[in-house]
């Protein structure tokens, strides 16, 4: 996602480009390369687990954004990086798919909630998890200007709020591309571009990443910027919970769109059947429970609670903006020099 940009910087995100027991490996072990992005995040005590009960060693291979892993696996598909990779997601799904780079496997698991995510028939690619990129709210900042909050995509082009929004490039973030495909989706081909003008003769402003984005420019962070409209995600409201236990941004679940991870064992895997195990374990109840706290995005598993925090603040979206992963293949350079031209032009 992530990926998708995530509101916690763990230390196992600063510790490298590979982490999860790789350097500890008992003798004997079997060891299963896990190519990811950088984002990517699970409890050491689970690895731990899942060693011990199976014999294998999940070696994390990290290789930077999801657009830089995708062109990493394409690149190398003939001498693949690994045995399993994560984090290709719905943006890029269809290139990889087209590429080869996947091989067929359905896991046991898959029919208890990652089926309603599927891109491919051959089941190539298996969804782990969902976040959905939303405009992000600082409603206090607003009431004290009386000035009631946005709702609607058509309200952020409004009079009302400019010079109050910021957004990411598109061509560099993977959130900012997310919110430039919201806007084909809710206004057609036809549509977007003029939308985005709209944006920018009423004051969008535009950086090149989540963290800038959202540390620094958005009030309702912990850099108290000046801007209280913030593209980032349906889950952000969970990590803005002040004293009082009630969060202090809200998303506007109009404007989101909706990303899916995948996992999927690579073609040419020197160790596929235990990598198709690591497959079933990221499905499993104990390793998606995980994920919204590490990683900050929702299970793909059904049934799988959301924490306390989530629950008061970040609900999964009911309804969120997507298109077909081939027609984004198809159009997304189009559209982000499109974007170029109308915003940055």
């Amino acid at each position: 996602m992530r990926r998708l940009g995530v509101l916690l910087v763990t230390a196992a995100l600063a510790a490298g480009c590979s982490v999860g027991g790789s350097t500890d490996a008992k003798p004997g072990d079997r060891t299963v390369v896990l190519v990811t992005h950088d984002s990517f995040d699970v409890d050491q005590a689970l690895l731990d687990q899942f060693r011990t009960q199976t014999g294998i060693n999940v070696d994390i291979r990290k290789n930077g954004d999801a657009g830089a892993l995708t062109n990493q696996l394409v690149l190398t598909k003939s001498a693949p990086l690994g045995d399993l990779a994560f984090g290709v997601d719905n943006t890029f799904a269809s290139r990889v798919l087209d590429e080869g780079v996947f091989a067929e496997y359905r896991s046991p698991e898959a029919d208890k909630g990652p089926q309603k995510y599927a891109v491919d028939d051959k089941n190539r690619l298996t969804a782990v998890d969902v976040g959905d990129v939303c405009v992000n709210v600082d409603p206090a900042f607003l009431a004290g200007r009386e000035t009631e909050a946005p709702k609607t995509f058509d309200d952020l082009a409004d009079a009302r709020y400019k010079d109050q929004l910021v957004v990411e490039d598109p061509a560099t973030s993977s959130p900012g591309l997310a919110f430039l495909l919201a806007t084909v989706a809710h206004y057609g081909p036809d549509g977007w571009v003029g939308y985005w003008q709209r944006l920018k003769a009423n004051g969008v402003k535009v950086v090149s990443g989540w963290e800038e984005a959202y540390s620094q420019d958005f009030s309702g962070s912990s850099g108290k910027g000046p801007r209280p409209l913030v593209v980032s995600y349906a889950s952000s409201p969970s990590a803005e919970i002040g004293d009082d236990g009630k969060p202090h941004t809200t998303a506007l679940l109009d404007t989101c769109f909706r990303q899916v991870e995948y996992a999927g064992v690579l073609n040419g895997a020197k160790n596929p059947d235990d990598a198709r195990k690591v497959l079933d374990w990221m499905l499993s109840e104990p390793f998606q429970k995980q994920v919204p706290d590490k990683m900050y995005v929702y299970p793909s598993r059904d049934g799988v609670a959301l924490p306390d925090a989530w629950q008061k603040a970040a609900p999964l979206p009911d309804e969120s903006a997507t298109l077909p992963a081939k027609d984004i293949q198809a159009n997304r350079e189009r559209w982000i020099e499109q974007w170029r031209a109308a915003v940055r032009g």
